[in-house]
């Protein structure tokens, strides 16, 4: 019951306004001293850093009041995390839940960081190294940014606050964002709890999840990176959350049925070249509650969906059709323990990483090769309600 209410109150805080707005002017700004050497060379740093016994990172965010932080964990060849330090965004978090996926993403081949502020109404940008080096914060394009996710050269951001919206940036290697002009464009209404916008595979279509109106938007992007929309469709069950595309362009979606105990699904929808979206799978159960976060493996195999009010994660096989069944007929894939909130796979996909809500702590769990997970540990050195992951 306290996991259902928990889920409820992030549900609550999604919904809710937040005053202020950011003004929508061009900003490159100026670029961290030597921040373009600092990039040609990260590729060489990270080189050393796997040498002295790192497989790669896992990060997050604290999402704090006083200041938001990226905390970073480095992985070993066998999964398990250490802390490998805090990196502040010059933003400042909302110390809430967000009700949201996408937050914290790497681009350019893992050599840039974005990242959310919630708090302050703006974007950071890292350059990844041993190490976070912050390159910039630039305004958002709205209020309360929540989600993010980049194609190429461009970048947009879902704005949660106010009306809300999403709003599109040109980007590059060496970590410039400059707003699209023209580019902000409206969800399908006011407070429609936005959880996350995604390009899909081919980058021609943004989407978003709006948990309050039951809908999934898409909209076309043109060449010159407008996007146009959106086209509204209707979920195939209530409340809509995280989603992921598969490798063959089909679309995953958690809906998470208003928290309501042991009822979350999963659905599976085609895209259509008119933005259109068609059920494939629809509402296939997980027996668990309050379904949020999805990820997918590399090669488009399996799914797997955190339920937050049960503390647990479902894996799901994905044919070819798109079509989904349970891995396990209870749901029960993986025991996160705690409220798990978001998810990542690590870069090779050997292994699987879940955020808990409340206690501060990231699960680990190995994948198998038939999608089965092993847990591997955890790490328990954040504060409530850190948000978002990353892995390379």
């Amino acid at each position: 019951m306290n996991h259902l209410k928990s889920f409820l109150g992030v549900l609550a805080l999604a919904l809710i306004a937040i005053t202020g707005c950011e003004k929508n002017s061009e900003i490159a700004g100026p670029a961290a001293t030597n921040s373009e050497l600092a990039l040609e060379t990260t590729a060489a740093a990270s080189a050393l850093e796997k040498s002295n016994g790192s497989a790669g990172a896992v990060y997050t965010m604290t999402n704090a009041t006083s200041g938001n932080e990226v905390a970073v964990f480095n992985r070993a060849a066998d999964g398990m995390l250490t802390a490998a330090g805090n990196f502040a965004t010059g933003g400042l978090g909302t110390g809430g839940g967000l009700g949201n996926q996408g937050a914290v993403r790497l681009a350019y081949n893992n050599r840039l960081l974005f990242v959310c502020n919630a708090g302050s109404n703006d974007i950071s940008v890292f350059a990844v190294r041993p190490g976070l080096s912050l390159l910039r914060t630039v305004p958002s394009g709205g209020q309360r940014p929540v989600s993010l996710t980049i194609h190429g050269n461009l970048l947009y951001v879902l704005n949660a606050g106010g009306s809300g919206n999403i709003s599109g940036f040109n980007v590059n290697r060496e970590g410039g964002i400059t707003p699209i002009a023209n580019s902000t464009q409206p969800l399908s209404g006011a407070a429609t709890g936005p959880a996350q916008v995604e390009f899909n595979p081919r980058g021609n279509f943004l989407v978003v999840t709006e948990k309050a109106t039951n809908r999934i938007n898409t909209y076309s992007i043109g060449a010159n990176g407008l996007a146009s929309g959106p086209i509204i469709n209707s979920s195939a069950s209530a409340t809509p959350f995280g989603f992921a595309f598969d490798r063959r362009g089909f679309l995953i979606v958690s809906e998470a049925v208003g928290g309501a105990p042991n009822a979350s699904v999963v659905s599976s929808y085609n895209l259509s070249a008119n933005g259109n979206l068609q059920v494939v799978s629809g509402s296939v159960g997980t027996n668990q509650t309050a379904a949020c976060w999805i990820v997918i493996t590399n090669n488009g195999r399996f799914a797997y969906a955190s339920n937050t009010g049960s503390g647990s994660i479902s894996g799901f096989r994905i044919r070819s059709n798109g079509s989904l069944s349970l891995l396990t007929a209870d749901g029960r894939t993986g025991v996160s323990g705690g409220a798990p909130i978001d998810m990542v796979l690590s870069g090779d996909n050997r292994f699987l990483y879940a955020l808990g809500q409340s206690g501060g702590e990231v699960v680990g769990f190995r994948v198998g090769s038939e999608g089965n997970l092993t847990p591997i540990g955890s790490v328990d050195v954040l504060p409530a309600f850190s948000n978002g992951l990353a892995s390379d």
